[in-house]
């Protein structure tokens, strides 16, 4: 098996510049002071209650389903001039898919050149007939980004950045970035004062200015509302810490309602209170009985009523998933020279769209080298990493594929890059990818640094906080 990219280390174990000053220091820490910082750490998080619901899963007494995310004390080390780059790749991706969204809403210029085939985006699950012609604020239809990166080594021992997957839903974890950032500068005030980290806790205020710059035109100082499925969701905490760090109220479904007129209002104490912009975090169908799926509670009657007449702004706009379909991410590279005229920053992996004939027999023929991804899941639930699955689970992953080849990709199974992570009381490599968060209003806000995943299990490919890995603070700092 090939060797993945290691984040500390180059040849022969050298330290790379960019974690020297923090290598030093950690060698002068005794290692049960770590353990008790780690100790620390997991009873502040404890008693804040910073958990992430694992759908189907039980704790030890066959009661909960909401663990703690572990949080490792090795921070991910990224230097500022390779940060830059990425940087660009993010503001350069997130621009084009804005564009991409607008345009099949509207003339679809990009499916009659015959870039992207029509029946992939018109057939595609996240498609919403109910945002034809619809024209929204700047033409920005996924306000908050997340993007996922990771790191593989290349033949000459460099590593090379790839996007694996967009998230232009409701991409959660920002949270979990400021917290972290948080927890290290408790513990650790120290290494704040030896080395120049990028600050990330100012990203609640722009995510406030990004929301209020898309509120309507008419509006002098717009009401911003965060809106929850409830406590029941794996992401709640996020929902009620980011709805606290802006000041704006955190509500459901039922605590706003719209007028005849289609307006949108909140229901308070002191009776009602117009509502200008709505940072939905329930999925398109669950947004308004009246639109989508009839049997919904968790949504607002009428909310596409208000927000198609101009009286309401929705970020992320409903059917903005339509360009983070796994299927369509693997026209991304081609998005983007249509729509900006250069080359992509940052690469894709490399992915095989099953519902071409040819793509699919080499998917199936060489499968127990590739990642089986279906189109339209998260958190990496449904994927089958083929070197990791039993003749069985591999056979049961094909079958699925052969039975219905347009949900499904196929990506070379890549060796995500290594970061040191305490694991035992020792320092062990562990695969990581990284979760940068992009805001995209009248301005473009990407935060520094973002949120590292690592897996915990040595060896495992799989990050995803759903699927029980941890998470790590992200440093962009200045070459030491």
């Amino acid at each position: 098996m090939a060797v993945g990219f290691d984040e500390m280390r180059g040849e022969g174990g050298t330290v790379r510049e960019h974690y020297r000053g923090y290598d030093r220091w950690l060698a002068e820490q005794p290692p049960q002071v770590m353990l008790s910082r780690r100790e620390e750490a997991e009873v502040i998080f404890r008693r804040v209650g910073i958990t992430f619901a694992v759908y189907g899963a039980k704790d030890e007494d066959g009661k909960g389903t909401e663990r703690l995310i572990p949080f490792d004390l090795i921070p991910r080390v990224i230097p500022a001039h390779e940060w830059r780059e990425m940087e660009r790749g993010l503001r350069q991706r997130v621009t084009a898919l804005n564009r991409f969204i607008h345009d099949v809403y509207h003339g679809q210029e990009i499916l009659k050149a015959g870039i992207v085939p029509t029946q992939q985006v018109i057939g595609n699950a996240q498609f919403r007939n109910e945002m034809r012609g619809v024209d929204v604020p700047g033409g920005t239809y996924s306000h908050i980004a997340g993007i996922d990166i990771v790191r593989a080594a290349n033949a000459d021992g460099s590593g090379s950045y790839y996007v694996l997957e967009d998230n232009l839903r409701v991409p959660s974890g920002v949270s979990y970035m400021l917290e972290n950032r948080k927890m290290m500068m408790r513990l650790f005030p120290e290494l704040f004062s030896r080395h120049r980290v990028a600050p990330v806790a100012h990203y609640p205020d722009l995510l406030l200015e990004t929301l209020r710059s898309v509120a309507p035109a008419a509006v002098n100082d717009p009401t911003v509302v965060v809106l929850t499925p409830g406590m029941y969701n794996s992401a709640y905490f996020e929902h009620a810490f980011l709805a606290q760090q802006m000041g704006v109220p955190l509500v459901e479904g039922a605590d706003l309602f719209v007028d005849p007129s289609d307006r949108v209002w909140m229901r308070t104490i002191d009776g009602p209170k117009p509502v200008d912009v709505v940072y939905r975090r329930i999925d398109d169908l669950f947004l308004d009985p009246e639109a989508f799926r009839p049997d919904s509670t968790l949504g607002v009657p009428g909310l596409m009523r208000a927000w198609r007449s101009g009286n309401v702004a929705i970020a992320n706009a409903p059917g903005a998933g339509v360009a983070d379909d796994k299927v369509i991410y693997a026209w991304a590279p081609d998005i983007i020279r249509y729509y900006l005229g250069e080359e992509p920053l940052i690469p894709n992996v490399p992915t095989y769209r099953c519902f071409y004939e040819d793509e699919l027999e080499h998917v199936c023929a060489n499968a127990a080298e590739m990642v089986l991804k279906p189109a339209n899941e998260s958190g990496g639930y449904g994927l089958t990493i083929g070197s990791a699955a039993t003749t069985e689970q591999l056979d049961a992953a094909i079958a699925a594929v052969r039975a219905d080849p347009r949900n499904w990709v196929a990506q070379p199974i890549l060796q995500l890059s290594t970061a040191p992570t305490l694991c035992a009381g020792e320092l062990a490599p562990r695969h990581v990818d990284l979760r940068p968060f992009v805001l995209s209003g009248r301005d473009t806000y990407v935060t520094t640094g973002g949120l590292t995943r690592v897996a915990l299990v040595d060896g495992s490919l799989v990050v995803n906080s759903s699927q029980g890995g941890g998470s790590k603070d992200t440093w962009v700092i200045e070459d030491s």
